[in-house]
């Protein structure tokens, strides 16, 4: 079992939510939301990869949709939320993208933020192979998405590591980015995963073999 620190800094609580979002969906705008209402956030900062790390690594396979597509895409999934906004850190970043050097320039920018980093279990299982992740955990709470029916457990590598952890309870979903991109590839009804307003975008701009 981890262990887990009882307060963290005063300031603002500020939700980081990091991913491709390749297209985005609204699985992801659920987490989002739970995350507002389960952490009583103040913002919740959406944070589009410009070349993440982990698809670096791996080489080969499809490339991502531009960024400027995949940051248009969440503006329109979270327009109308004042609470939500894009953040652009990583997407101007040269290089790799890693999420410690994103938080290190939110604290620097912003001294006093409490920071809550989304995640999703199988992101928590692996994150003793991110860069500087000891660090990474001084510096932020995480919030794990708990699958339903499955319980989040830290690794065995974080389990003797004093670390702020937060479960946001999410309604089952099948969602994929995956499924979205070949469903829009075999000219298939999207707007039931990602809404209307980006089903038109990725429909619009031809995106993922969209026809």
């Amino acid at each position: 079992m981890s262990q887990v620190l009882s307060s963290a800094p005063s300031g603002a609580r500020i939700g980081l939510f990091g991913g491709s979002f390749d297209p985005v969906h609204l699985a992801h705008l659920s987490l989002a939301r739970s995350a507002l209402a389960q952490l009583g956030l103040d913002q919740l900062l959406w944070l589009p990869a410009g070349r993440p790390w982990q698809k670096l690594q791996a080489g080969g396979g499809r490339g991502l949709a531009s960024p400027a597509h995949r940051r248009a895409m969440v503006e329109l999934m979270i327009a109308g939320e004042p609470r939500f906004a894009v953040d652009d850190s990583e997407l101007e970043r040269d290089g790799a993208s890693y999420t410690i050097d994103t938080v290190r320039a939110r604290l620097a920018a912003h001294p006093g933020e409490q920071l809550f980093l989304l995640i999703g279990q199988d992101q928590y299982a692996r994150l003793h192979t991110w860069r500087e992740w000891p660090a990474l955990l001084d510096r932020v709470t995480l919030a794990v998405a708990a699958r339903a029916g499955t319980p989040v457990q830290a690794p065995p590598e974080l389990a003797g590591m004093l670390h702020r952890v937060q479960i946001i309870e999410m309604p089952a979903s099948a969602i994929s980015s995956t499924e979205v991109r070949d469903r829009a590839s075999r000219g298939e009804d999207i707007r039931p995963m990602v809404g209307d307003a980006v089903a038109g975008y990725i429909a619009q701009h031809r995106l993922y073999g969209a026809l």
